[in-house]
């Protein structure tokens, strides 16, 4: 079994310091965490959102479905004038497959 630490070198790992190398280490760390709380506190900043390509296709594509109507009246418009003429024929065989692939969508 190996495991991969990215970025460590064996240096890095189980070093041990002299009180000496202590007591300055706590300094550079209370001084970088200073540093830090500095930058943090300089002033509010805007949040930043960077979106791929792919989402802003997606936008654009969800911004232009958006001025197609939900219902395509002129079909509903057929479909109902079929069905009071007579003319409007069912295909039993698409049908029944359609709900079986239907059913298989939801329960698997």
């Amino acid at each position: 079994m190996s495991v991969d630490f990215n970025g460590i070198g064996p240096g890095q790992v189980n070093t041990q310091k002299t009180t000496a190398d202590k007591s300055s280490g706590t300094q550079n760390t209370q001084a970088s965490v200073a540093e830090q709380a500095k930058t943090q506190t300089q002033g509010p900043r805007g949040e930043n959102v960077n979106l791929s390509s792919q989402a802003k296709e997606l936008k654009q594509l969800e911004q232009k479905l958006g001025n197609f109507p939900e219902m395509d009246d002129d079909r509903i418009e057929q479909i109902r004038s079929a069905l009071e003429n007579g003319s409007y024929k069912i295909d039993a065989e698409k049908l029944a497959q359609k709900m079986l692939e239907m059913d298989e969508s939801i329960f698997g």
